[in-house]
């Protein structure tokens, strides 16, 4: 016993044993550095708001945050440049790990094209606007000519040029339509316009075979998606009466409580 005893507390042993821990330690160390370093020490990125940055302006930002992009997929917005950021994922503010792959969704180089429809065969004008917009095409000018028809479409033109059915247009295009007139003198009431908004208003006249005629803004609308009709002439009255294809000018002020013509200050 008192033999064993020695040899276990022998020099050479401790000595061994020692670095035996000192290896060990050291080992567990380094295996935790480099797993905090793994996990960026339990830190994350901020993903910033790439909206309306260009793909180059993308790549720079993101080269400095130490993460990645790619252009997942692509739309289009008229009036915003080529390659233009639409949305993002991971959306702005989120928290990622470095050189993570940030997805993008970018405006598209040329607009998507649409086949025309083909509303030349009787075609009345609430179907013809119901199909354009299904088609995401757009009700331009009324023009009516004689016919028996009333407010069947005889004819779809781009400007004033004829557009034949299947052929290709872009998205966002105004077709005009050239409809019956019912060989007469054919008068509508004009509609109440009031409180809705530009849209809207426009809507409704398509449907009465009237037109949109002069939008005036006054200064409390920013944004005309928010601004509602306040006055219109002619005035909504039992009396007022338009020939097929006639304007009807409106006034938009901002978003608020319309009570009524009556209430509406005339100029």
């Amino acid at each position: 016993m008192f033999s064993f005893l020695k040899i276990f507390v022998h020099r050479a042993f401790l000595i061994n044993l020692a670095a035996a821990a000192v290896i060990v330690g050291v080992g567990l160390w380094y295996s935790l550095k480099i797993l905090k370093d793994y996990t960026n020490h339990g830190e994350s990125i901020t993903v910033p708001d790439l909206k309306d940055l260009t793909f180059d302006q993308v790549q720079e930002q993101l080269t400095n945050l130490k993460l990645h992009s790619t252009i997942l997929d692509s739309a289009y917005v008229a009036g915003k440049s080529s390659l233009i950021v639409l949305d993002q994922d991971p959306k702005p503010y989120s928290k990622v790990k470095e050189y993570r792959t940030i997805y993008l969704t970018v405006n598209a180089i040329k607009p998507p094209q649409v086949v025309m429809p083909n509303l030349k065969e009787g075609v009345s004008l609430q179907a013809a606007t119901i199909i354009l917009e299904s088609y995401d095409l757009k009700v331009g000018q009324l023009i009516y000519q004689p016919s028996f028809d009333q407010n069947a479409v005889l004819d779809q033109l781009i400007g004033e040029e004829p557009v034949e059915p299947g052929t290709l247009v872009t998205k966002g295009t105004t077709i005009d339509l050239v409809l019956g007139d019912g060989l007469g003198d054919t008068k509508v009431i004009v509609p109440s316009l009031i409180g809705l908004t530009e849209d809207e208003a426009a809507f409704l006249l398509k449907t009465r075979g009237l037109n949109m005629g002069a939008v005036i803004i006054d200064e409390t609308v920013t944004d005309t998606l928010n601004a509602i009709v306040s006055k219109q002439l002619p005035l909504p009255t039992e009396e007022a009466k338009l020939n097929l294809g006639e304007s009807v000018d409106i006034f938009l002020t901002k978003n608020t409580q319309v009570n009524g013509v009556d209430s509406l200050p005339l100029e």
